[in-house]
């Protein structure tokens, strides 16, 4: 008699839950999309990319520069007098240590830029993301790049990005 008690109390808990979990809704986001493909992840990505290319050429030219100074001195090495050579060299090792410095700060600017607009992105969607879950009661939403496997109809991208190219156009990067 205990086990038939037992059976029916775990087959009524089993079809509980089941009922449960299957009025919960499920939807997909493509945060890494989004933040691509969106007006202003594409702005920020445009200027980020500009950025990087006119920094490359101009410490590119600078690097030539140098290095042209650098043959130059070295083909000077015989006819310069030591204190002389010395001076000269000294003067340009700082100029690269000064060349080193200045490519840093403007690539490590570039990754600040880059993180903060990330950053700014991700703050905007998650409002829009949480009204569009009340609004449509949605249970949980998961990532793309952690399924393996689901109907293509549960996946939001394409209503957050259209919303989020409504709200924010521009991240506004200088």
């Amino acid at each position: 008699m205990k086990h038939i008690v037992r059976f029916f109390v775990v087959t009524l808990l089993i079809l509980n839950c089941t009922t449960a979990f299957a009025e919960q809704k499920i939807v997909i986001l493509d945060i890494k999309y989004i933040l691509n493909q969106s007006k202003a992840g594409k702005g920020a990505q445009e200027f980020l990319k500009k950025s990087f290319e006119s920094n490359g050429k101009k410490f590119a030219k600078i690097e030539k520069n140098l290095k042209k100074e650098e043959t130059d001195l070295l083909s000077k090495k015989t006819i310069l007098s030591k204190d002389e050579y010395t001076k000269n060299s000294d003067v340009l090792r700082k100029k690269v240590i000064d060349y080193q410095s200045q490519k840093r700060s403007a690539f490590d600017l570039i990754a600040t830029q880059r993180a903060q607009a990330r950053e700014n992105l991700l703050k905007k969607i998650d409002p829009i993301l949480n009204t569009y879950i009340s609004e449509n009661d949605i249970s949980l939403v998961i990532d793309k790049s952690y399924i393996v496997g689901g109907k293509g109809n549960n996946d939001i991208t394409q209503i957050v990005i259209d919303i989020l190219n409504k709200e924010l156009p521009s991240l506004n990067l200088k």
